[in-house]
């Protein structure tokens, strides 16, 4: 089975089940300082969760692009990847337990689904603790299920929190029990009579979340108004089960990608362990980057937030690919073509930017050769009497040197290099990239309190504004909002001047003084395009977006074509905003400065 075939054949199973297809969002967040990127199915749409109404209604389906960064260093083995895509299906206070888990039978093991092999199957639920009880109705529910089917019911184990339970995202906020579903990839004659998670060839392939408990600021575990079923299903990790492959690298999502480096390298995928790791890393982390550039909101290289996680992956691949004896310049935009080629059909905003994209690639390559030049100096200074672990270190991370390569330069001039130091220092710079990007969760996901609810309404007016001063080619790139600030990416050749940042503030602080209202319609993404709001498309043509407008009171009807002129501002957003700008208080502009090439960044806030 092809990937093409797993993800459609995911998405109609659901459509014929009363689920709307929705797109998936951009990998950049939107007005959300909690992430660097979109990290999981169910992070674009904790607004709907947490009790919003959802354009598309309460049962929604989708393939959602998704970045990871806390284990790049882990990128190298057969199941790691940055980019991924998640498969979900979602019923927002719509169908609970019952059907979340007939329907994943029935997508596992029905005609109309994949047809896996029931013998091979086993689950786990949750056991209960002191802050919610056993999971009762998902083990009967499993049971009848595996008793029906002639299976044991020694295969659904049940397992403590720390295996079955979801969330909250941050201290407090929804949560509840899961119910994974493991696969048996080792041979089929061997498959064990009971679930044991120690044992490596029961893989994980779907996980559905009930989410039926809100964690308040007490500490306790109360019923849920809204009960939400949030599924999540790997298409690269299923794509490897369902056909019989240990190495999510040998699916045809990574094969092009694959034989493209063997001819760049001279080398075969598998030769050696050291080859093959290299290839998957490179393969992983180019088009990881590409994504990430080629994305709607896209971000280039740079040293700060998104664009240093771009930077590092650029940065990585360069250095193995020079491991591989890839010695050719600009070859880096060779991997990304093959990935743009590949998935086009599926996100055509990746092709629609593949000239960005190969730009900033060969861009940040030639950077990076010239930094690695730099670090070969600094690697002859400290040759002499051996290389320290902190020596090392700095080779790694100031001139991109793997220990792999310092090692061997040290080896050549007959010294030695403090591995074990090395390890220390690498292992303390881990622990602190985790603790910082712990602490982007600490307030939980898509915060919505007061302050940040106006600086995001604040965020649309300061757009418009741009708009009107520099011109229409001004498109937003990023946001980040907290309660304190707001910041705005936008593209943008040019260094504003004083006076056109003085223009844009009156504007904004006009549109606030006017009290304009906020209105906000549902309508089909045509019919938002027709009107002219701004906004990334990733939706599809005929779903339901939400539009919100900021105009005078007499259109609070509904901006119709002929009355456009009025409107300060209309974007397809899914908020939250505050009901009139009259609320806002006094605007003013703090920074505006190059955030990368052709994009500007602005940082702003509101006063009493």
């Amino acid at each position: 089975m092809t990937s093409q075939d797993l993800r459609q054949k995911y998405l109609d199973f659901f459509k014929n089940r009363n689920h709307v297809v929705i797109s998936s969002s951009s990998l950049i967040p939107e007005n959300d300082p909690t992430v660097l990127f979109t990290t999981a199915g169910m992070h674009p749409l904790v607004p709907y969760l947490m009790g919003q109404k959802h354009p598309s209604g309460t049962r929604l389906v989708d393939a959602q692009k998704c970045i990871r960064t806390g284990d790049i260093e882990e990128v190298g083995d057969v199941t790691h990847h940055t980019f991924f895509e998640m498969m979900g299906n979602w019923s927002l206070g719509d169908y609970f337990k019952t059907e979340s888990i007939n329907y994943s039978w029935k997508f596992l093991t029905g005609s109309e689904g994949l047809g896996l092999d029931k013998n091979r199957i086993a689950v786990s639920v949750f056991e209960g603790d002191d802050d919610a009880p056993f999971d009762a109705e998902a083990y009967k529910l499993w049971s009848d299920i595996f008793t029906a089917n002639g299976l044991s019911v020694e295969r659904i184990a049940k397992l403590p929190k720390k295996n079955n339970w979801w969330g909250p995202a941050g201290v407090t906020g929804p949560c509840g029990p899961d119910t994974e579903i493991f696969y048996w990839t080792g041979e089929a004659t061997q498959v064990p009579g009971s679930f044991n998670d120690d044992n490596d060839s029961w893989v994980e392939i779907w996980n559905n979340v009930f989410m039926q408990y809100n964690k308040n600021e007490a500490g306790e575990f109360e019923p849920l108004a809204q009960q939400n079923v949030d599924t999540g299903l790997g298409l690269e990790r299923v794509l490897a089960v369902i056909n019989g492959l240990s190495d999510n690298y040998q699916t045809d999502l990574f094969a092009g990608l694959i034989k493209k480096i063997e001819e760049l390298s001279g080398h075969q995928y598998g030769e050696t362990p050291e080859a093959t790791r290299a290839m998957r890393i490179i393969a992983d982390h180019l088009k990881a980057a590409a994504f990430i550039i080629g994305d709607d909101r896209g971000v280039t290289p740079s040293n700060s937030d998104q664009g240093y996680v771009v930077r590092r992956l650029i940065r990585r691949a360069i250095r193995y690919g020079r491991q591989l004896g890839i010695t050719q310049d600009l070859w880096i935009k060779e991997i990304a073509i093959i990935a743009i080629s590949e998935y086009q059909s599926i996100y055509p905003e990746f092709k629609k930017n593949e000239a960005f994209i190969l730009d900033n690639l060969d861009k940040e390559e030639g950077k990076f050769n010239r930094t690695l030049e730099k670090g070969l100096l600094e690697f002859n200074k400290l040759s002499a009497g051996g290389i320290s672990g902190e020596e090392a270190f700095n080779l790694y991370q100031s001139y991109g040197f793997p220990l792999e390569i310092t090692e061997e330069l040290a080896k050549e001039k007959g010294v030695a290099v403090d591995r074990a130091g090395f390890q220390a220092e690498l292992k303390k710079h881990q622990d602190l990239s985790r603790t910082a990007s712990a602490g982007r969760f600490k307030g939980g996901l898509a915060d919505s309190g007061e302050e940040t609810t106006k600086l995001h309404t604040t965020a649309h007016l300061l757009l418009a504004a741009l708009r009107r001063v520099l011109g229409d080619h001004v498109t937003q790139k990023g946001s980040n909002i907290t309660a304190e600030r707001l910041r705005l990416d936008f593209a943008h050749p040019d260094k504003m001047t004083p006076d056109q940042i003085k223009q844009v503030e009156d504007l904004v602080n006009g549109a606030i003084v006017s009290d304009f209202q906020v209105i906000c319609e549902e309508l089909s993404l045509d019919e938002a395009k027709k009107r002219g709001a701004m906004g990334v498309f990733d939706s599809k043509y005929g779903e339901k977006v939400k539009v919100y407008t900021v105009c005078h009171a007499e259109h609070q009807a509904g901006v119709t074509p002929e009355n456009l002129v009025a409107a300060f501002s209309q974007e397809i957003c899914g908020g939250p905003h505050v009901e009139n700008t009259g609320i806002l208080g006094h605007f003013s502009i703090q920074k505006e400065e190059a955030s990368s090439a052709g994009v500007r960044r602005i940082k702003a806030v509101l006063t009493k």
